[in-house]
């Protein structure tokens, strides 16, 4: 699984789709990196990569205060999985290496 790299993905939220690129490092099961989009750049945090499936949160702050909870895979150069979004549910992402 290539997980280093830029990725452009696409957020399904209430708001309509959100786009933002993620830059994603991994080093053994620790996953590091950032996520920029129109709401700033937001550090990765609690990252973690187990067996074929990658964990992080991401914190925005614009529109609201809001901790975003991944889990999602890469497969080729697309990334996909699901997103917590606070006390607005749960969704999906989309992406592609950029």
């Amino acid at each position: 699984m290539a997980v280093d790299g830029k990725w452009n993905i696409t957020i399904k939220t209430p708001m309509g789709d959100q786009n933002a690129t993620l830059t994603l490092k991994q080093e053994g099961d620790a996953l590091t990196g950032e996520m920029s989009g129109a709401a700033g750049t937001s550090p990765i945090e609690n990252g973690k990569v187990e067996g074929d499936t990658l964990k992080w949160d991401a914190k925005v702050t614009n529109p609201m205060p809001i901790t975003l909870s991944f889990t999602g895979k890469t497969e080729g150069d697309a990334i996909s999985g699901d997103v917590q979004l606070g006390a607005f549910g749960n969704s999906t992402f989309t992406g592609a290496a950029a």
